[in-house]
């Protein structure tokens, strides 16, 4: 299924965590002009713990992405898994990843942060760049209801952890300096494609840093959302399928959103789904992505031809395109 450069599109996948891995496994097989751009709100683990004591951009989402981006090789998963291999111990090493270390012993020696990523996607043979969303560490503040009361919570960790409803996250700072690669790339893509992923602390930050939302509205990217495999996880405790659809809307009122996939079994009302998607002036297509384990993870080659489908426009059920 892979693609060369000449037939392939441009396509930027927004994210981080596990959910921009599976976006990546899937995008990797279609396209050699992928960039990743990566949140940089982690304030948990080992990055947590870096960036606290280093003052550096967290670097566990930018290594997991990396590694989703390795050449299909010995050489470039033997990489791949000494990037991602963890330390066992009862001193300061414990847990730390060793790409992490990596990462940011190398953004202490040339000073630059995307030159250092690009060194490490080199020794992975890396189909694909990965850049951070912004130019500094960001912190994630969310309004949520816990007791029928609101109350805000502030962390990356914390809200991916919460348990009560999220009713709206914000950054600290306010307006940060959109990392300039991102917003170059958005602009000259020709897909964007935003999750799966935590909802609102990996998937929409990237539309809360004002020059990177206004280079998502301005593009003339398409803009792909990809749904979660299980609508509710702790950050979106209680929420439908419908309901993720409608907290992007009011963070991002301007973001046109060209088509919507989703797994039939992780969709709870798919009449009300489509009737919302069709609202947003989108397509929905539904197609198993899932792995056949019945593990709720993404299986990267269904994946690839659910965004092949949406990339040429063949949206129906049984292969029809869209008019």
């Amino acid at each position: 299924m892979t693609v060369g450069s000449g037939d392939a599109p441009a396509v930027v996948a927004l994210g981080g965590g596990h959910g921009l891995s599976a976006s990546l496994s899937a995008l990797r097989l279609m396209s050699d002009r992928l960039t990743a751009i990566v949140t940089v709100a982690d304030d948990g683990g080992s990055s947590g713990r870096l960036r606290e004591e280093l003052g550096v951009l967290p670097p566990g989402d930018l290594r997991m992405a990396l590694a989703a981006l390795c050449d299909d090789s010995e050489w470039g998963r033997t990489w791949r898994d000494l990037l991602q291999h963890r330390f066992t111990s009862t001193g300061d090493l414990d847990q730390h990843a060793v790409g992490n270390l990596l990462i940011v012993a190398l953004w202490e020696l040339l000073d630059d942060p995307v030159e250092g990523l690009d060194w490490v996607g080199r020794l992975l043979g890396a189909r694909g760049r990965v850049l951070p969303m912004a130019s500094v560490p960001l912190s994630i503040e969310a309004d949520v209801v816990r007791d029928g009361e609101l109350t805000t919570i502030v962390g990356q960790s914390a809200v991916g952890s919460t348990a009560s409803r999220v009713e709206s996250i914000r950054l600290i700072p306010s307006d940060p300096p959109a990392h300039p690669q991102a917003v170059e790339a958005v602009m000259a893509a020709d897909w964007v494609v935003l999750g799966p992923g935590s909802w609102f602390s990996s998937v929409m930050p990237h539309l809360l840093v004002p020059e990177l939302a206004e280079a998502l509205v301005t593009s003339k990217a398409r803009v792909c959302l990809t749904l979660n495999l299980a609508s509710e996880t702790d950050e979106t405790h209680g929420m439908t399928t419908v309901e993720h659809l409608r907290a992007l809307a009011r963070h991002a009122p301007d973001l046109h959103v060209d088509a919507v996939v989703a797994d039939p079994l992780a969709v709870d009302d798919p009449d009300l789904l489509l009737a919302e998607v069709e609202q947003m002036g989108a397509t929905l297509l539904m197609r198993q992505v899932r792995r056949g384990d019945g593990t709720p993870r993404h299986d990267a080659l269904r994946l690839a031809a659910a965004y092949r489908d949406v990339f040429d426009n063949f949206l129906g059920d049984v292969g029809t395109r869209s008019r």
